[in-house]
C-alpha cells in the first residue's frame, strides 16, 4: 500500500504540474501539430484525387490508355517518333526480395521514344551484377540495358559516383537524364509522363516524384511508412515544390554535360547526399524543380525489416543534414535540424501529460490519497486530453485517406500489376509508430551532429564542413542486408540482426565519444 501511495502522492504533483501554463501551451501546441498534419494530408489527396478524376474522366471518354497519357493522339505513331531521347540511370548495390520486381517495371516501360537503361554497379562482385545481368538476358531483344562497373568512390558517396559514372556513359543524343533508385517501382506511363512534363515546361530543372510505403507489418516498417508520410505532402503539389526526393529526378542532359551551376564538381567533390545536394543548387540560382501529381511509387518494404534496421536507416537521414555546399544551404540545414527536433518532441510530450491525466482521473476514485483527489477534482487535464483524443483521430483519419486515395492512384497507373490494398495495414502500430519515430528524430539527429561520420553499408563517409573529407572501406564489419529491402549485400544469406534497440542506444552513445571504435 505504501507504494501506491507514494505513486499516487507523485501523479498529484505531476497532475498540477502539467496544468501549468507553460504545459498547456505545450499539450495544445501538440493538437495544434496534429491539427496541421491532417490538413497538410488532406490538401495532399486532393491533388492526387484531382490526378484520378482525370484519369477516369479521359476512360469514360474512350481513352482506355490514360493511364499512359492523357490524349490517346499522343500514342500515335508520328507522335512517338518525336519523342527526345532518355537515359535512365541506376545505381544499384545488393539484391533484395523487391529488386526483381522493380527493375522488371523500370525495363518494361511504355515510354515510346530512344529509351536507355544504365545500370551502374561499383563492382561484378556486387550481388546485384549477377541478378541484372541475367534480367538484361531475359529481355535483350527488347529493352535496350546495360550494365557499367563503376569502381570504389574516393571523394563522394559511392551512390553519386555511381550516377556520375552513369551520365558520362550515356547515349550522346540523350535529352533528359533519369535517376532511379533500385527500390523504385515504376509505372508504365511513368517516363512518359515525366517527359511530357519536361517537354512542355522548359523551365523545370528537375522533376521529381516519391514512394508510397507498404509497411510489412514490423513496427520497423510503419516507423519508415510515419517517416515518410509528413515529407509527402511537399511532393504531392501536382507542380512546384522545393523538396526533392533522390530516387526519382529527371534531369536536362546538357546540364551535366555544361556541368551548369557547377553540379558536376558539387556533387563529385565531397558530395554525401544526390538530392540534398541538387536541392541546394536548385533554390541558389532559384530554378524550378516539380513533382507531377502522378509520381507517386509503391515501395513495399522488406518482409523482415527489423527494428535495429529501422534505426539504421534513420541515423542515415539525420546524417544528411551535417551536409552541405554553402554557408546558406547550411543555414537550411540548421533550421531544418532545430524545427523537426522540436516539432518531434513537442508532438510526443503531450501523449505523455495525456496519459498522467487519464491516470489521474481512473485512480482518484478508488484512492484515498488526498493530493490526488484534490489534483482530480481541480485538474484541466482531462479536458486537454480528450482534445488530443480527437485531434489524434483526426490526423489518423487524414492520413487513412490520402494513403487510401496513393493506393487508387497507383492502381489506375498500374492496372496490369498486382493491385495494393489497405487491408493489410495496422493503424494500432500505425500510432505508435508515430510516438515512436517521432522520439527518436532528435536523439539520431544529435548522434549525427556530434559524431559526422556514418556508416553506410559497409563504408564510413566522415564529413568536414559538410564535405566528405574521408572514406573507410569497412567490408569485413559490415550488415549483411540494406535498411528497408533487406538486400544480400555481402556473403551468404542471413537472418535479420538480433542485437537488441538498447544495444544500439548504448553503442551510439559510445560512438559520440569514440566514433571509429564502433560499427554503426
Amino acid at each position: 500500500m505504501a507504494g501506491l501511495e507514494v505513486i499516487d502522492v507523485a501523479l498529484a504533483s505531476l497532475s498540477r504540474a502539467f496544468c501549468s501554463p507553460l504545459a498547456r501551451f505545450v499539450q495544445i501546441q501538440g493538437c495544434m501539430i496534429c491539427l496541421t498534419l491532417a490538413i497538410g494530408w488532406a490538401f495532399a489527396a486532393s491533388v492526387r484525387n484531382k490526378a484520378i478524376r482525370r484519369i477516369k474522366q479521359s476512360i469514360n471518354n474512350g481513352n482506355s490508355f490514360a493511364f499512359l497519357c492523357d490524349d490517346i493522339s499522343d500514342l500515335e505513331h508520328s507522335a512517338q517518333l518525336n519523342l527526345p531521347a532518355v537515359s535512365v540511370v541506376m545505381p544499384l548495390k545488393g539484391f533484395g526480395e523487391h529488386n526483381m520486381q522493380n527493375w522488371r517495371s523500370q525495363i518494361t516501360s511504355l515510354y515510346g521514344g530512344p529509351l536507355e537503361f544504365l545500370f551502374v554497379v561499383e563492382s561484378t562482385e556486387d550481388p546485384a551484377y549477377h541478378a541484372i545481368s541475367k534480367l538484361i538476358s531475359d529481355f535483350q531483344d527488347n529493352v535496350n540495358a546495360k550494365i557499367v562497373v563503376a569502381g570504389l568512390s574516393t571523394t563522394c558517396s559511392q551512390k553519386i559516383h555511381n550516377q556520375l559514372v552513369g551520365v558520362e556513359r550515356m547515349n550522346k543524343y540523350t535529352k533528359y537524364v533519369l535517376f532511379l533508385d533500385d527500390d523504385v517501382r515504376l509505372h508504365p506511363g511513368t517516363i512518359g509522363a515525366l517527359t511530357a512534363e519536361m517537354v512542355k515546361k522548359p523551365e523545370i530543372f528537375i522533376q521529381t516524384g516519391y514512394p508510397l510505403d507498404l509497411p510489412s507489418g514490423s513496427l520497423g516498417s510503419y516507423c519508415i511508412y510515419e517517416y515518410h508520410m509528413p515529407c509527402s505532402m511537399g511532393f504531392a503539389t501536382g507542380g512546384k515544390t522545393f523538396f526533392l526526393w533522390g530516387g526519382c529526378m529527371m534531369m536536362h542532359a546538357d546540364d551535366f554535360r555544361k556541368d551548369l551551376y557547377g553540379i558536376m564538381s558539387g556533387l563529385r567533390d565531397g558530395g554525401y547526399s544526390d538530392d540534398m545536394t541538387l536541392a541546394a543548387i536548385a533554390g541558389q540560382h532559384k530554378r524550378l524543380i516539380s513533382s507531377p501529381s502522378v509520381a507517386v511509387f509503391p515501395h513495399p518494404l522488406a518482409s523482415d525489416l527489423s527494428f535495429s534496421r529501422y534505426w539504421n536507416y534513420l541515423m542515415k537521414q539525420t546524417f544528411v543534414l551535417e551536409s552541405y555546399v554553402s554557408k546558406v544551404n547550411w543555414w537550411m540545414n540548421r533550421a531544418l535540424f532545430t524545427s523537426h527536433c522540436y516539432l518531434s518532441w513537442g508532438f510526443c510530450l503531450p501523449y505523455l501529460m495525456a496519459a498522467v491525466h487519464i491516470a489521474v482521473a481512473l485512480r482518484a476514485p478508488s484512492t484515498s490519497e488526498s493530493s490526488l483527489k484534490e489534483a482530480a477534482a481541480s485538474s484541466c487535464g482531462p479536458l486537454l486530453a480528450s482534445c488530443l483524443l480527437i485531434c489524434t483521430l483526426v490526423e489518423l483519419i487524414s492520413m487513412w485517406n490520402l494513403t487510401k486515395v496513393e493506393v487508387q492512384l497507383c492502381n489506375l497507373l498500374s492496372p496490369e500489376g498486382p493491385q495494393l490494398s489497405l487491408e493489410s495495414f495496422n493503424w494500432g502500430l500505425v500510432f505508435l509508430a508515430l510516438l515512436v519515430d517521432n522520439f527518436l528524430y532528435p536523439v539520431s539527429a544529435f548522434r549525427s551532429h556530434f559524431s559526422q561520420c556514418i556508416n553506410w553499408s559497409g563504408t564510413r563517409y566522415h564529413l568536414k564542413d559538410g564535405k566528405i573529407r574521408k572514406i573507410e572501406r569497412l567490408k569485413e564489419n559490415a550488415s549483411n542486408y540494406t535498411d528497408l529491402g533487406g538486400k544480400h549485400l555481402y556473403g551468404k544469406r542471413m537472418g535479420p540482426p538480433t542485437k537488441s534497440f538498447l544495444s544500439s542506444i548504448c553503442r551510439m552513445l559510445a560512438q559520440w565519444y569514440q566514433p571509429k571504435k564502433y560499427d554503426v
